[in-house]
């Protein structure tokens, strides 16, 4: 029995660099980091008294003969891209819904294959699990998904990563103080808008539109280098770090009309008028998940104005992907 453990991801500045399309002709970065909720993979070879070789149980049951009928495209196409020829049972759980903004696909994809891994034996590196689970994604399953989440899932951490014209990734940790990290996490709410969404669909129009959006890009792009002067500045506000995300989100609404909604408009605009400086909704947009950047003292405020959403603590974490159960059982 193997048992992953992959963070979600918080996405503050640069997405859309991260797209192919966009970071292979201009380069890109991404200012993201990792938090307390988790996406758990359990896997194990499958015992031969059923029926079926492969059990696959997440929000759906599938019992099946061959890998090749397995609906999860990701899950089928780990399962081909690691070469298992014996049976597999596989559970997943996660702490948050899917589909909310916050690299879940990704966590999934990462996790199910350091699981893999571990069942065989093995020992990926992160840039291995990221790499890969950028292939799967990318080139087997052909989903409209960017470079990012796979890597920030796959370390962990609050990170800098770039992505360079030549298709190398790079990852640097951002190093400031625990006390400066800690004070900027109390500024953020984080809360669940109550919908969902396909990101691969909301993500479709703007890799189409990428072209024509090169200047917002680029904007969104020089940001990851201002948020970091931010967060190295000591002496700095860091409401300031929340201006800048609130002239990102302006930016990236003009992306695609797909990325906000009315309904999202109407919590950001109420969150706004009750003394928050900025904020963003996360990942792909058009649902799921949103960042409130407001000092404590306004927070109350906003939580009573925004009283008919659910709130969700969160702490970051810096360990990425994670093997916390490993006891191989063989195969039988």
């Amino acid at each position: 029995m193997i048992i992953s453990r992959t963070p979600f991801r918080i996405s503050f500045f640069g997405g859309g660099t991260d797209y192919p399309v966009y970071y292979k002709e201009n380069g890109g970065s991404v200012l993201a980091t990792t938090i307390d909720k988790y996406c758990y993979i359990t896997c194990r070879y499958l015992p031969p008294f059923f029926e079926h070789n492969h059990r696959i149980v997440y929000s759906k049951i599938e019992n099946v003969k061959n890998i090749s009928e397995i609906n999860h495209p990701s899950a089928k196409a780990v399962l081909q891209y690691m070469k298992i020829d014996g049976g597999v049972e596989i559970h997943h759980d996660g702490d948050l819904p899917a589909r909310t903004g916050l690299g879940s696909s990704s966590s999934f994809t990462v996790g199910l294959l350091h699981a893999i891994y571990a069942l065989k034996g093995k020992m990926p590196t992160k840039m291995q699990l990221a790499n890969e689970a950028i292939h799967i994604e990318q080139n087997i399953i052909k989903e409209n998904v960017g470079s990012q989440d796979q890597v920030s899932v796959a370390f962990g951490g609050f990170n800098r990563i770039d992505f360079d014209r030549d298709g190398m990734i790079r990852v640097n940790p951002v190093i400031i103080k625990k006390e400066r990290l800690d004070k900027l996490q109390k500024y953020m709410m984080f809360y669940y808008t109550g919908i969902s969404r396909i990101a691969s669909e909301v993500a479709k129009k703007q890799i189409e539109d990428t072209p024509k959006k090169k200047k917002e890009l680029s904007d969104m792009h020089q940001m990851v280098d201002e948020a970091l002067k931010i967060l190295n500045n000591e002496d700095g506000d860091v409401l300031d770090f929340g201006k800048l995300l609130h002239e990102s989100w302006k930016l990236k609404k003009n992306l695609t009309e797909k990325i906000s909604t009315s309904e999202v408009d109407n919590i950001y605009e109420i969150a706004m008028k009750a003394g928050a400086v900025g904020g963003k909704l996360l990942g792909a947009g058009g649902g799921g998940f949103m960042i409130i950047f407001a000092e404590p003292d306004i927070q109350p405020k906003i939580r009573t104005r925004l009283m008919g959403l659910l709130e969700v603590p969160f702490k970051f974490e810096n360990q990425g992907s994670q093997i916390i159960f490993y006891q191989p059982n063989g195969v039988y």
